[in-house]
């Protein structure tokens, strides 16, 4: 898993972070979602690292920052200072972003933030937060029940942590057998559970204020942007044209859905690499 590339611990200032980085060429930081860690990218990264410096981080694992009242330690604003620090460290001042799922909202919120930082950025299976709850209804508080759930207090670590691999699944035979491994190690670990609940307690009142904050000023993302979604997850269903919501947000968007579920990187990463290579290579 990885061939080729280095895994470290960074040390920075409002963080110490796990990285694994590999390749070369252009910078390409890439955010995964919830509750996978870093190793979901593990079919796709030796692809892109072919043609660019793959960087692929774990917020939740690495940092584990002291809880606050809102939430501002795990809010995706303060996770944008860690990947700029952490690019910084790396030597790159502008780079390419990608992120999926709950790795989508950082990826969004660096670039709305640091605008000079990020040259171009995908975002798979998401749309804003503050769209997302602006348009809930029955059948997204159904679909994503998890949401309102994660964003109460204690009770969802100890449901979790009762019995994780119940509470999470997982498929070795589909992750990769030592994506599994690292995936399996952070569901056990009450401090690194904390922190992905944590990650949604934010995204309820601190992420989508930010959210709210930056349409009332008329702020839209000034970087190229790819959306992907998976064609059988419910994106496109309960939010019917997902590139129009991004449209509000940006006047260089573009995107399609690919034929796979939630975890793309893991379902079709030849299709997924060969998205991202061809959008991050138009730079």
């Amino acid at each position: 898993m990885f061939e080729g590339f280095s895994l470290e611990q960074i040390k920075l200032p409002e963080a110490t972070l796990r990285v694994r980085v590999g390749g070369g060429g252009p910078p390409l930081l890439m955010l995964h979602g919830h509750p996978r860690t870093h190793a979901t990218w593990h079919r796709v990264a030796p692809i892109l690292a072919e043609e660019y410096t793959v960087i692929c981080l774990i917020f939740a694992v690495s940092a584990k920052p002291f809880d606050m009242p809102d939430h501002s330690g795990s809010s995706k604003r303060s996770n944008a200072r860690d990947c700029l620090a952490l690019m910084y460290y790396l030597g790159f001042d502008r780079f390419g972003l990608a992120g999926q799922d709950r790795g989508a909202y950082t990826a969004f919120r660096t670039a709305m933030d640091h605008p000079a930082s990020v040259s171009r950025l995908a975002i798979l299976e998401a749309i804003p937060i503050g769209d997302a709850l602006a348009r809930c209804d029955a059948r997204f508080a159904s679909a994503w029940w998890h949401w309102f759930f994660f964003a109460q207090p204690e009770k969802p670590e100890q449901a979790i942590l009762a019995n994780p691999d119940a509470w999470y699944g997982g498929d070795p035979a589909e992750m990769g057998a030592e994506a599994y491994a690292d995936f399996l190690a952070s569901i056990h670990d009450p401090a690194t559970v904390h922190g992905m609940i944590e990650d949604y307690r934010a995204g309820l009142g601190i992420d989508r204020q930010h959210d709210e904050d930056d349409r009332a000023a008329g702020r839209k993302l000034e970087c190229p942007l790819l959306v992907l979604w998976s064609a059988y997850d419910g994106l496109e269903e309960l939010h019917s044209d997902v590139i129009a919501i991004w449209r509000e947000w940006s006047s260089n968007v573009q995107g399609n859905s690919l034929n796979c579920h939630h975890h793309m990187a893991e379902e079709v990463p030849e299709a997924l690499a060969a998205e991202l290579g061809a959008f991050f290579h138009d730079e």
